[in-house]
């Protein structure tokens, strides 16, 4: 007489390895995008209105005499200030947060999605992309 075979069980602690783990990545994560913003807020402001090195060479050389502003030269986040906020070092302070918020969710929503990618293959799911010979990427 078979016996169906028992599903292998975790050693007690580790789902609270896993948890564990997850907290300290998620604090981690959290401790360097507070850092970020905090450097964001309070350190753009103090950065040099001067030119850097490239432009100071365009300029030198001539290169820059038929440039014209981007398409995006008048948003609301252009020249590293925000529109409607007059002070300045605020305007460069909030400006800066933005762009880390706006990084952080994109990179965020990267890791999101290729994270359901790789499981979705790990898992024998259907590949993302296959090539024109029908390959899917899968190891042989």
């Amino acid at each position: 007489m078979t016996t169906p075979a028992q599903p292998e069980q975790d050693p007690p602690g580790a789902v609270r390895t896993v948890r564990s783990r997850r907290l300290t990545i998620g604090l981690l994560v959290g401790a360097g995008l507070l850092v970020a913003l905090l450097l964001a807020f309070f350190v753009s402001p103090l950065a040099s209105s001067s030119p850097d090195g490239l432009e100071k060479v365009a300029a030198d050389k001539a290169i820059d005499r038929d440039e014209r502003d981007h398409a995006l030269a008048e948003g609301p986040l252009a020249d590293y200030s925000v529109r409607g906020v007059h002070d300045e070092r605020l305007s460069t302070g909030v400006a800066g947060v933005v762009g880390v918020v706006v990084t952080f969710a994109i990179g965020a929503g990267l890791f999101v999605v290729l994270r359901r990618t790789a499981g979705r293959r790990d898992r024998g799911g259907p590949p993302v992309a296959a090539t024109a010979d029908g390959a899917t990427g899968r190891g042989p």
